[in-house]
């Protein structure tokens, strides 16, 4: 359609000092870099203004050979107050004319769009507009050139010409009309170079181009979506990929894909580029309800503030709105349906409906061991009870108790009776008494006004769920990578699982060691059912002990020999609020694994006998395997919790891996944010705690410092060089220690932690102990026994002992932890050396001659005893007697001693 006043009966010109400007999207392409220079043609004097970057083909292009046919000019130079039109082509959202935005809000301005795009609510709209639904917008500006008799150079006509061809695919695009072919005659007749065009269209991929379009073919996935089916694919790069549109291009002809949806990370936005060949899929009301824009064959966007992983959930979310035409029930139903008991109050009920973001509840009651569906109640009704003062009252005062109900095979028209017909605002889903799910009357208008937007009703089929994402068979991985015992424990829980008609997954750390070649038999099992009905059953078939949390869903089973596997309810979590303990709730397997810290924690492997071995990977957790990438899994992730700071940083040290550029921001933003504040001292001090539990704490703790998190321990903390020396030297120490084999047991992070808190003194240190709500025997070792030991090394450091017995007796007492502290904050040698001969000679040394051996010589016990035994022990010390000859003659003559002074 054109606009009642087409844009060809007014002046170009304006008065002197006013601006034409003609711009055009961000990124623009070949079709918005021709419609530019056509509408140049119709505007004589109007600039040129990019509002952002181009493709890196289109810079080379018309940088090096074409730029002078452009009268371009920079932002920066202009006074963007003085534009009095601006002309768009090729586009006419806001959202993607960047700061050219500004303009809109100028007196007086005149806005010329031309644009084939479908048209939005939220767009521009121009006093003056030239829209058709073309291939191209260069199609449209080429018939007002040709309508008012403008000349063209071949340079312009090929140019213009070019953005057709692109834009159409070179007439291949559903998208192509008549008009495109006949403008693009009539450029042909101008003089447009089709050799030229053909060199830019068909132009070679480079072996780097080759490398990335392999691994976006690698990642591909199909999914069928109302009998259409759909490619998603993603990747993460660390820059800035200028050609992601064309590989995208050569992927669709190289794998014959009919609707293609391309996402990836590049530094800190998720780029989204998308194909249709097919009218069923309409790209560009997808990709315009994810902040982009397009038409329907072609659209993109560029999201920032968001992860991969959750610009990947909303796509599937809007596939499911927008790709549909379901008839049956469970297809159209939400699962797991959200209900709640016929005891809770009216204010309780109040809060899940906020929590969940919906407007309607079931109510369920358990009678005879089971739960049953016996009413729902609607927001509207708990409001006005609130209103009324009666928040207290139970909602089965309230509920409607006279509901149909439907199968999951239900056809649409069924359940447009049953909602519609019966005036019902929400329809329970049920396989017998189990409810399986529910449908909305929003869902179900949602699915109608589908269905009456494509004009036609769609073959019906099975949306493939997810759960195939990225799925392969690791079963002859896990066999050479784990031990017999474990691939049998793996199995047996399976069968198990199989038994109870549930499915049971091992997940997490477990199944990402596997990958990293890392040894890891802390064995985490999630279950979709009941968690601890699970571990209760396995409990009984292979005699062991269970102990079971039924707040969380929960489960542990304890072998005999003292090994244990953690069993959880497959859950999904939410928040009360920042930094709070989750709450939990009965989900599936990937909501489960969605609630997880980080992307590479997503894994899970399928026990089940006949699907023993199943990788399942929903969140690309393999690729950041392979890129050594930290990455959260949505953006609310560190406010929920923000503990993961921690371990984002723990991982990243651990495995020599880089935390993802916007999961730093993250974390940033949770530091200026301070949400740690909100954080119990205990749990703060237990992802500390863990840190420095690691082989080598010492990078993780300068990380801390880059994210100025050494704060949560003490605001003045500073990791300075004399700071990083002394925690080096405990590392040294430690190493020390280990090397000695000694078999001794100690507390490597709290030698660390005495450390990191060394200048502080003893009133202070009881703070941060106090704050950490530390255990009494670990705050007596760090604020009291510390400074002890401090003292007794100032006493080594002013004089060493005279004989190693005095040495003995000096360091006698002192725990491991003590003596290693005690070695890595001396920086005498003298003293290093003393205090390492008394650990490795002289701790252990014990006479032979007992107070058994002192009875039999005649001696009664008594205060005798121990003089003799204390001297005795300081003469084998100071190997004054070796053998136990030598010691029964010492303590005969301390005896005769003894003897002759009485």
């Amino acid at each position: 359609m054109s606009s009642p006043n087409p844009v060809t009966s007014f002046d170009p010109l304006l008065a002197d000092n006013d601006l034409t400007i003609i711009t055009t999207h961000i990124n623009a392409d070949f079709d918005a870099m021709a419609s530019m220079l056509a509408a140049q043609k119709l505007y004589p004097g109007a600039l040129v203004v990019f509002p952002g970057s181009q493709e890196k083909n289109l810079r080379n292009f018309f940088i090096q050979s074409m730029v002078y046919l452009y009268n371009l000019a920079e932002i920066k130079d202009l006074d963007l107050k003085k534009v009095k039109r601006l002309v768009l082509v090729d586009t006419r959202s806001a959202d993607r004319i960047g700061k050219l935005a500004e303009i809109l809000h100028n007196p007086g301005l005149e806005i010329h769009i031309y644009d084939h795009h479908p048209i939005k609510d939220e767009d521009i709209f121009g006093q003056h507009e030239v829209h058709r639904i073309t291939g191209a917008t260069a199609t449209i500006l080429t018939e007002l050139i040709q309508a008012q008799n403008k000349s063209l150079t071949a340079e312009e006509a090929t140019i213009i010409c070019l953005g057709i061809y692109e834009d159409t695919g070179a007439f291949t695009f559903p998208s192509t009309t008549a008009e495109d072919l006949k403008a693009a005659a009539f450029l042909v007749s101008q003089g447009a170079n089709i050799n030229v065009i053909a060199n830019l269209i068909a132009r070679e991929i480079s072996p780097e181009q080759i490398q990335y379009l392999n691994d976006l073919i690698q990642a591909a996935t199909r999914y069928v979506i109302n009998g259409i089916e759909i490619v998603v694919t993603t990747a993460t790069f660390e820059h800035y990929l200028p050609d992601f549109a064309f590989l995208i291009h050569k992927m669709i002809k190289m794998e014959d894909i009919n609707a293609v949806f391309a996402l990836a990370m590049m530094e800190n936005k998720v780029y989204v580029v998308a194909r249709s060949r097919t009218e069923e899929v309409d790209v560009g009301d997808i990709i315009t309800a994810l902040g982009g824009g397009g038409h329907p064959y072609a659209a993109s966007a560029a999201i920032k503030g968001q992860t991969l992983t959750q610009v990947e959930q909303s796509l599937f979310k809007e596939l499911n709105q927008r790709v549909r035409a379901q008839r049956m029930a469970s297809h159209l139903m939400s699962a797991p349906p959200i209900s709640v008991d016929v005891g809770i109050s009216c204010a309780e009920a109040n809060t899940t409906l906020t929590r969940y973001n919906i407007n309607a509840l079931l109510v369920t009651s358990e009678s005879d061991g089971k739960r049953r569906l016996v009413g729902y109640i609607t927001r509207q009704v708990i409001e006005k009870a609130i209103f009324h003062h009666l928040g207290q009252v139970p909602v089965q005062d309230y509920m409607n108790t006279e509901l149909l109900t439907v199968s999951p095979q239900a056809e649409l028209s069924e359940v447009q009776e049953k909602i519609i017909g019966n005036k019902q605002r929400v329809l329970p889903v049920m396989e017998g008494d189990k409810i399986v799910g529910v449908i909305t009357r929003t869902d179900l208008l949602n699915m109608l006004v589908q269905q009456h937007r494509s004009g036609k009703e769609r073959h019906q089929d099975t949306f493939q769920q997810a759960s195939q994402r990225h799925s392969r068979n690791v079963a002859n991985f896990m066999r050479e990578r784990l031990s017999r015992r474990v691939i049998q424990l793996l199995k047996d829980i399976g069968r198990v699982a199989q038994q109870l008609n549930y499915s049971a997954y091992v997940v997490g750390g477990f199944v990402r060691d596997l990958f990293l070649y890392r040894s890891n038999e802390d064995i985490d099992i999630v279950v979709e059912g009941d968690g601890i009905a699970f571990a209760k059953a396995f409990a009984d078939q292979n005699k062991t002990r269970i102990h079971a949390h039924k707040a969380f869903g929960t489960a542990v089973l304890i072998f005999p020999d003292g090994f244990k596997i953690d069993v959880a309810t497959a859950r999904l979590e939410y928040y009360r609020s920042p930094a709070a303990l989750p709450d939990v709730e009965m989900s599936s397997i990937k909501l489960d694994l969605f609630r997880r810290d980080f992307t590479i924690n997503t894994l899970a492997i399928q026990l089940t006998p006949e699907k023993f071995g199943q990788l399942i990977d929903f969140f690309s957790a393999q690729k950041d395997l392979k890129n050594k990438a930290i990455r959260v899994l949505h953006n609310l992730s560190f406010v929920e919790d923000p503990t993961r700071v921690f371990r984002a940083i723990r991982f990243e040290q651990r495995f020599d891996f880089a935390i993802g550029k916007l999961t730093a921001s993250l974390i940033e933003n949770a530091v200026k944010m301070d949400f740690f504040e909100r954080l119990s001292g205990r749990r703060v001090f237990t992802e500390i705690r863990l840190i420095l539990e690691e082989e080598n704490p010492i990078p993780s703790l300068v990380r801390m410092q880059d994210f100025d998190l050494l704060k949560v321990i003490h605001p003045t903390i500073v990791l300075d060089k004399e700071l990083i020396d002394m925690l080096n030297a405990v590392a040294s120490a430690i190493a020390w220690h280990d090397l000695l084999f000694t078999g001794s047991t100690y507390l490597r992070w709290t030698v660390f932690f005495m450390a990191l808190i060394h200048s502080f003194d003893q009133d202070e240190s009881q703070k941060i102990c106090k704050r950490f709500e530390l255990a009494p025997k670990y705050e007596r070792l760090v604020c009291k026994d510390r400074f002890v030991a401090q003292n007794c090394l100032n006493q080594m450091e002013m004089r060493l002992p005279d004989t190693d017995s005095d040495l003995y007796h000096l360091l006698k007492g002192f725990k491991t932890e003590l003596i290693l502290y005690m070695m890595a904050v001396t920086d005498m040698k003298p003293v290093k050396k003393a205090i390492s001969r008394y650990y490795n000679h002289l701790r252990n040394i014990a006479p032979a001659v007992g107070g058994k051996d002192l009875i039999d010589m005649g001696l009664r016990p008594g205060p005798l005893f121990s003089k003799i035994l204390d001297k005795l022990l300081d003469a084998k010390i100071n190997k004054q007697v070796e053998t136990r000859t030598d010691e029964i003659e010492f303590v005969k003559q301390i005896i005769t001693d003894h003897t002759n002074v009485h």
